[in-house]
């Protein structure tokens, strides 16, 4: 049996009741590690953290073990109980869904157990969640690839009145440009894309569009480590955005479309004084 358990946003106490028997029972138990993050990271002490409250070593997986070589998991969970841990949801990655397509095809029996996702969790804010659009992803830019797919996808959002929740990119455990020419893969150090990143390249995506779908002047809602103790949200217009420390990760934004009076008068908590 294969269990693919959510962790929630925070920390290791965020896992359900569920989740944690079903950890207890597996022979080995896997967590990914590069699709999000808890609030203390994948540290040595982090994941102490979790090895105490969960009773269980962990192994971590990154990205080129749950794609490349998941295999040897979905074989051990052909005769044994296997735990995959998730920060959030587990079916908030596409890569997770590809497991379960996985194992299914090699008869192994899937269990999923859900939990508290940044797509739910962003109600917070105030705006409702059956007003959003199509999430988007927004990717760091470098000087030769700077790729604005979503500027579409935000524009028939805000065609249709609704908010945008932008995911903003997360490099964990990234081989380098460099290495990967060289046939021999040095991996550059995690970074973790910043809503004032965001916004600047948001920015700079809007002025090659002479449509324009947004400006400087449009009002976003600014979210760090949601679901966690010290979680901050801020509302204003992306130049006002642009001036506020967010702090540690995990960043995401919501570019806000309609309003209902409702969600105007939540929004007021977080909107930042212009004076």
């Amino acid at each position: 049996m294969l269990y693919i358990i959510g962790l929630g946003l925070g920390d290791e106490k965020d896992i359900t009741l569920r989740g944690l028997e079903a950890i207890k029972k597996c022979s080995k138990v896997y967590m990914e590690a590069y699709t999000s993050l808890l609030s203390f990271g994948i540290t040595s002490d982090g994941l102490s953290k979790l090895e105490k409250v969960y009773g269980k070593s962990i192994i971590v997986s990154d990205r080129e073990m749950v794609e490349e070589k998941a295999d040897d998991m979905l074989l051990e969970a052909q005769v044994s109980d296997v735990a995959f841990m998730v920060v959030g949801d587990p079916f908030g990655a596409t890569t997770h869904s590809d497991l379960v397509v996985r194992a299914k095809k090699l008869g192994v029996d899937v269990k999923v157990v859900h939990n508290a996702s940044v797509m739910n969790a962003i109600g917070v804010c105030g705006l409702q969640l059956y007003r959003y659009g199509e999430t988007i992803s927004i990717p760091f830019f470098t000087e030769t690839w700077k790729p604005d797919s979503f500027y579409e996808k935000i524009k028939r959002n805000r065609e249709l009145g609704l908010h945008t929740l932008c995911l903003l990119d997360i490099k964990v455990k990234e081989p380098s440009l460099e290495s990967l020419c060289r046939g021999k893969k040095v991996y550059e150090p995690p970074r973790f894309m910043t809503i004032n990143t965001a916004i600047e390249q948001l920015l700079e995506v809007v002025e090659n569009h002479p449509d324009s779908a947004y400006s400087k002047d449009t009002t976003c809602v600014g979210l760090a480590r949601v679901g966690c103790e010290d979680q901050m949200i801020a509302a204003g217009s992306m130049e006002q955005l642009l001036t506020i420390d967010f702090g540690p990760p995990l960043h995401c934004l919501v570019i806000v479309g309609d309003t209902h009076p409702v969600e105007e008068e939540m929004l007021q908590f977080y909107t930042i004084n212009s004076s």
